[in-house]
């Protein structure tokens, strides 16, 4: 039997001598390849910090010191180390979350996974400890994976330096990379002092020749260790960076010496003030294939071979995120004004490719996307078209830039918002369901919805031609679906995907839930019932064709793949108010809740945005409603019994 298996909870590892410590880092390498191969999650930043959370967990005492985790995503091993080691559902409905979730255990405390975050929540829960009595409590936060290079967390950092008597312990897993490697001056800062050939070489030739001491040349090595520190940091003035900020700066640490990381956490445990412990590890570690991989070091993977890292998912129809990365250089190949913006995110949004053909005209600001968003209403205001690549869910944290920067100045600058919608496995925090909602209070936002990869590259090109306002292309997580065909398009743009001589029902399908709106109306069909389905491609503003064939329906149901409060149903039955046209309208969206991680067909399910359950709806209020209608049913429709 293994050591990781009795394991129970954190109190476990303390009788774990220092080889069992490292036998115990190595079982859990082995777990994680092992288990995360099977369901996919993010593999590389947990191989990176096992000892970290090891030595964490020894030192302090979870759940009464507060651990916050930035990004959450590094909380495997700290799951496994608190008693939670079925993974063989992990990210899946009703298994164990890829985040911190506090219905899972009280040692998790903070669930959001914006990065950037975990600064700013354990100043405040430092202080309310401070306030309430409770000084006998530590609060922990891990930040990693380029957190540092959000706002956030130098805010944060400027408050945390007001009261310097709190029990407060910031670890900076630095592995130079977020999702790939992390760029800004923060990150070349922290990069010089891991890289510095005087520091290395001094760290591992007195290391080695204490070791050679044996056990009593050990001891000796770890007494004299804190002042060698900070000897060097004097020379090197790493201190220098935080001295202005009263906050107490330890390391770099080995972050794969359990030994060393303990002696750091329980001297900053003990300081009695905010202590910074830069921890220096290496993301994927242990595991070749992640090592080997230059682009992000098996961030998170799908299903793999945990032998070869090879992906076992089956070969399918391309990406969204592809057919744009493919668009976006076609368009800018043909149009040098158009340059790139990412978050930290050079390849999950798609625009490697662009960055690779045009290095010039792509920039990473790492994560902050509200300085990429104001930068992009400067870049606008300069003559260039830019284009923000996002997670639709990461655009909520630049509201105000969006709608005062860049729509106040009427900016020509395009948001690509991936994601969007309901993604899965990631649990609420990383639904991109809110943008819908969210962005059309904007005044003269126009947003696009493409329902397959042709409206994709149709859409994206009408959109970075807009030159006076913010254009919106938002699309789903995963896998294109099949091209679904207009049987026309209206003078002002309007898909006609399915038309019916009886226009009982006006179907209008938002993007990917064209293939739904479809399905919904041949079941109204079968049951007699005519319905008239269109694609809007350009949800916002409402065009005048959309209240047209309203004016002629008995209902209008709108389906779209974000919160339904505020959304695009919301604005047509408001634009319908405003033409004077009484058509009934339903609003079908997600609810306006926090909605758990599942596969995409699962919350839909859930939440009942599936063909049957819509198609039974409609046949009850049409056959049996009381709403006003245009006209009157046929008699046979009347009368038929839909049970």
């Amino acid at each position: 039997m293994g050591l990781l298996e009795n394991i129970t909870g954190p109190r476990d590892l303390d009788r774990l001598s220092p080889e069992e410590l490292r036998q115990l880092a190595q079982e859990i390498r082995e777990f994680l390849v092992s288990r995360v191969s099977r369901t996919g999650g993010h593999l590389g930043p947990n191989l990176g910090v096992v000892e970290l959370t090891i030595a964490m967990h020894r030192v302090f005492d979870s759940p009464k010191d507060a651990l916050v985790f930035d990004t959450g995503h590094q909380s495997y091993v700290h799951k496994l180390l608190t008693g939670r080691q079925d993974f063989s559902r992990l990210r899946q409905q009703g298994g164990l979350a890829g985040y911190p979730q506090r219905s899972e255990s009280p040692h998790d405390i903070v669930e959001s996974s914006h990065a950037s975050s975990s600064l700013s929540w354990a100043d405040g829960i430092s202080r309310a400890f401070e306030m309430t009595g409770q000084r006998d409590r530590h609060v922990v936060a891990v930040v990693g994976d380029g957190a540092l290079t959000g706002g956030m967390t130098w805010e944060a950092l400027n408050n945390i330096s007001d009261d310097n008597s709190r029990n407060l312990v910031l670890i900076v897993n630095d592995n130079g990379r977020s999702y790939a490697p992390t760029i800004g001056g923060m990150a070349r800062f922290l990069n010089s002092v891991r890289t510095r050939r005087s520091y290395r070489n001094l760290y591992l030739s007195s290391k080695a020749m204490f070791d050679r001491m044996g056990k009593p040349g050990r001891a000796i090595y770890r007494g004299v260790r804190g002042g060698m520190h900070g000897f060097l940091n004097r020379v090197w003035n790493n201190e220098g960076l935080y001295s202005n900020l009263d906050i107490k700066y330890l390391g770099p640490i080995h972050g794969h010496d359990i030994e060393a990381l303990e002696e750091a956490f329980e001297q900053a445990k003990h300081y009695g003030a905010p202590v910074l412990v830069h921890v220096i590890t290496q993301k994927g570690r242990g595991y070749e294939p992640a090592l080997a991989d230059a682009a992000d070091q098996f961030h998170a993977v799908g299903q793999i071979d945990p032998e070869t890292g090879e992906s076992m998912d089956a070969a399918s129809a391309p990406s969204w995120t592809s057919v744009f990365a493919d668009e976006i250089l076609k368009l800018a190949e043909r149009n040098e004004r158009i340059v790139g913006i990412t978050a930290a995110m050079l390849r999950p949004t798609g625009l490697h490719k662009f960055a690779e053909r045009f290095p010039n005209r792509v920039l990473d600001v790492g994560i902050a996307e509200q300085h990429a968003v104001t930068s992009a209403a400067g870049l606008a205001f300069g003559g260039l078209h830019p284009v923000v690549a996002v997670y639709a869910t990461f655009l909520n944290r630049a509201f105000d830039q969006v709608l005062m920067d860049v729509a106040l100045h009427k900016a020509g600058a395009t948001f690509v918002l991936d994601r969007a919608g309901v993604t899965g496995p990631d649990g609420p925090s990383h639904h991109g369901m809110w943008d819908l909602a969210i962005l059309q209070v904007v005044p003269g936002i126009r947003i696009a919805a493409p329902r397959d990869a042709s409206r994709l590259r149709e859409e994206l090109g009408e959109a970075v031609a807009v030159s006076d306002a913010p254009t919106v292309v938002r699309f789903s997580k995963g896998n294109v679906g099949t091209e679904l065909e207009a049987v026309r398009r209206t003078d002002d743009g309007v898909d006609v995907l399915r038309e019916s001589a009886r226009r009982d029902v006006l179907i209008v399908a938002v993007g990917a839930m064209a293939s739904l709106g479809l399905d919904v109306a041949e079941r109204l069909e079968a049951q007699g019932i005519g319905a008239t389905v269109i694609d809007p491609r350009w949800v916002v503003p409402v065009a005048t064709s959309v209240l047209e064939f309203a004016r002629d329906a008995r209902i209008v149901v709108s389906i779209e793949d974000g919160v339904r409060v505020g959304g695009v149903g919301t604005r047509i039955r408001q634009d319908l108010r405003a033409a004077g046209i009484d058509t009934a309208v339903d609003e079908l969206g997600l609810p306006a809740q926090f909605l758990d991680h599942g596969s995409r067909d699962q919350i839909l399910e859930r939440v009942g945005l599936t063909a049957q359950h819509i198609a039974r709806d409609l046949v009850s209020q049409v056959l049996g409603t009381k709403v006003p209608v245009a006209r009157p049913l046929p008699a046979e429709l009347a009368e038929r019994d839909v049970n």
